[in-house]
């Protein structure tokens, strides 16, 4: 079976094609014109995908040396994602498969995170836990097969990967700031780190980080007054200090749940996965509970389309069923299976 995989949730534009579980292609172009505006840009977004989604494809079956016709199965992100960004990849997922009169597979953004680790060939194996963390979502999940997924904890407030970039902003870095943070932070040679503040949550999985946040910005003001007169020898500590905090509450919570839940491997997922400290953190905990951890590499870390395919795969060969009237949505409150 040839899967064809779509992804148009945000600021890349990805096409990918899967066969029988062996990836053909995997083609990603990112709209690196955001970093001018801080931040990404809708409806530039939306645009840029419309003008890319048709190259990428043709690309995509040369690689695959395919067809089109030669495609079984067309999935395509449905959501959380940007609302334009999405319904272009998810619309042209529609026609195509109406066109070709192949099963149309809407596939959730997270479900593709969740289910990345099958890209590898260190696999990982039921049930799991799962740690999904990314510019948008941080969820702690118990993964116990394809379709029961059940949620131990998310983020009350900004997401790790929100939380980096708006700190790279904060100490004058710009963006997007999780690679910046980390190149910065690894020039810091001192131990003598900033001990910045982390929230407690009632639910003891759950995440916080925007009161973290703001104790970077309260330090910058007390001590600089401001971003533009930070002295530049002093951004690496500032940048190791907020990246140790986030690593030590998501490795907290993480060790809490494989106290307290069986499980046969840890997956760590999401675009901030590509953090070395952050896998180098989480791979020590998994040594310590003498289980098996796997982590996608960097190319299925951020937004792809090869782990869209594969989870549209899994759903398909799962019975289930899709009609065209499926609707983008922009939030996880949209999914119907993580709960």
């Amino acid at each position: 079976m040839n899967i064809l995989g779509i992804e148009t949730s945000c600021d890349e534009t990805s096409v990918a094609i899967l066969s029988d579980g062996e990836l053909k292609a995997n083609l990603i172009s990112s709209q690196d014109f955001h970093v001018k505006y801080g931040g990404v840009v809708p409806e530039l977004s939306s645009r840029a995908h419309l003008q890319l989604i048709i190259p990428l494809l043709k690309e995509a079956l040369e690689k695959s040396h395919l067809t089109i016709e030669q495609l079984d199965l067309i999935s395509a992100t449905a959501g959380p994602g940007l609302i334009g960004a999405l319904l272009v990849g998810l619309t042209f997922a529609k026609g195509l498969s109406f066109s070709l009169n192949k099963p149309f597979v809407p596939v959730d953004h997270i479900e593709g995170h969740i289910f990345s680790g099958f890209l590898m060939q260190w696999k990982p194996q039921f049930p799991y836990l799962c740690l999904v963390v990314s510019g948008g979502h941080t969820l702690l999940l118990l993964v116990k097969s394809d379709l029961e997924i059940i949620k131990l904890g998310t983020t009350i407030d900004d997401a790790a990967g929100e939380a980096f970039d708006k700190v790279g902003k904060l100490i004058g870095l710009g963006y997007p700031g999780g690679p910046k943070i980390q190149e910065e932070a690894a020039k810091c040679s001192s131990r003598d780190l900033i001990n910045f503040p982390v929230a407690k949550t009632q639910n003891e999985y759950d995440f916080s980080f925007s009161g973290l946040k703001t104790a970077v910005l309260r330090f910058v003001q007390k001590e600089y007054s401001g971003k533009e007169n930070i002295k530049e020898a002093d951004i690496p500590k500032i940048a190791a200090s907020f990246q140790n905090a986030v690593i030590k509450l998501l490795a907290k919570n993480v060790e809490k749940a494989l106290q307290n839940f069986k499980v046969d491997s840890l997956v760590l997922a999401g675009g901030v996965a590509a953090n070395k400290d952050l896998r180098n953190e989480l791979s020590f905990i998994s040594d310590k509970y003498k289980m098996k951890f796997v982590v996608p590499d960097l190319e299925f870390c951020g937004d792809n389309a090869a782990m869209i395919a594969y989870r549209g795969w899994k759903l398909h060969l799962a019975g289930k069923k899709f009609n065209y009237d499926y609707n983008a949505y922009p939030s996880l409150a949209g999914n119907k299976l993580i709960r």
